[in-house]
Parts: C-alpha cells; structure tokens; sequence
C-alpha cells in the first residue's frame, strides 16, 4: 500500500492516472452520447431514458442515489484527471525551462496547442451546462421531470446552442489529441501506423463532435421541437 502514494508522486504514475481518467471519462462521453440521441425519438422515450438514469440499481438504491454516486465517481475522474495533466506539464516544463524558440506544425496540431486552454473551457461549461438542464437554474423554461422540454427550450435560444457546439468542437479537438497521443505512448507511431492512429482519433472524435452537434441543430432547424 505504501507504494500506491510513491507512484502517484512519480511521472509514471501520474500519466498513468491521467491515461486512466481519461478511459472512463471517453466512456461517459459516448454513453451520454448515446442517451441523448435518444432525443429523435421524442419527449417519450427520451423522458423514459431520463427517468431511467434515476431508478438505476434499484432496489439497492433510492431513487436518484445511484446517479449521484456516479456523479461523484465522474467528478472524482475529471479532478483527477486535470491534476495529473497538471503535474505531467509541470514536469514537462521543469525539464525544458528555456523552451523552444520555435514549433513546427509538423509535430503539433490544434488539439495539443489548445489542449490546456480547451480543458479550462469544458470545465466551464460543464458548470453552466450542469445549471442549465440538471439544476435548471440557468433555465427559465424549466420543468422538473420533463427532460426533454427542457432541452428543447435550452436549445431553442440560439447563444445557448452556439455555446454548445462551440463547446463540443472543444471536446472533439480534446479527444482527438488525447487519443492521438495516449496510441503514440502505446508504440503506435511508426508508419504505417502512424496514418492509422491519426485516422482512427479524426473519426472519432469527429463522430462524437457530430453526434453532440446534431441535437442543437435539430432543435433549430424545427426538426425536434
């Protein structure tokens, strides 16, 4: 047990712990992807899903307590998650305190420059989100139980949907450099696997960008009202 503190002290322990992090944090993003989607097929179903979040691991638990816990379990993550991406640019820093007088495109994209800067902004706007259709505070329109009015009514102020997609095209260039990066660390960086694990991070966080993308959307077009 005493070796768990010293590795987490350690380099490899905290890209470790960012790289695990990063895993379940990727899973919740397709999960609740996932869910959302599930707004095309109407204020029934979606509300059924909604509900459903809250009867999880019923009867063991109460109603709502098991989404807590996972609520809990995430924020836990994502904490962890930022302090080791802290530490591991610290550490990174303090190896190389002069820095490079210049960087070649060639070796970087858009997600590793704005990778710090981007992190910032979803944990922003993951508060307003969280007080936007889970508390409903930052929601004039809203109706408690009625998930999916409450969407629509967010959605339908045009700010708040430019916001979001604003948001996910953040996340799309996150999840794009995290997993572009955390395959090279995986030793697939040689050609032509190279090619492969640029290809496989583009899809699919152009995947996940547009999934998000098309809900707001939809809400503006009249598509889902």
């Amino acid at each position: 047990m005493r070796r768990l503190p010293a590795l987490l002290r350690t380099l490899v322990g905290q890209k470790a712990i960012m790289a695990v992090t990063g895993v379940l944090l990727i899973v919740f993003v397709i999960g609740h992807l996932v869910g959302n989607l599930k707004v095309f097929q109407g204020p029934e179903h979606f509300n059924a899903y909604a509900e459903g979040l809250r009867t999880l691991g019923a009867p063991f638990f109460g109603h709502g307590q098991f989404l807590w816990l996972a609520r809990i379990v995430l924020l836990a993550a994502l904490l962890l998650h930022v302090w080791s991406a802290v530490r591991v640019t610290l550490a990174s820093r303090s190896a190389r305190p002069t820095g490079y007088r210049s960087l070649t495109l060639v070796y970087t994209t858009w997600g590793a420059r704005t990778m710090r800067v981007g992190g910032v902004l979803l944990l922003a706007y993951l508060v307003l989100h969280l007080l936007d259709l889970t508390f409903g505070s930052a929601n004039p329109a809203f109706v408690a139980g009625d998930a999916y009015g409450n969407l629509v009514a967010s959605f339908q102020r045009v700010p708040v949907s430019l916001g979001y997609i604003a948001a996910m095209a953040v996340l799309g260039l996150h999840l794009y450099h995290g997993l572009w990066s955390g395959l090279q660390t995986l030793g697939l960086h040689p050609a032509p696997t190279d090619r492969l694990r640029r290809g496989f991070a583009a899809g699919f966080a152009g995947l996940i960008f547009a999934g998000y993308a098309s809900i707001p959307l939809a809400v503006l077009a009249g598509v889902v009202h």
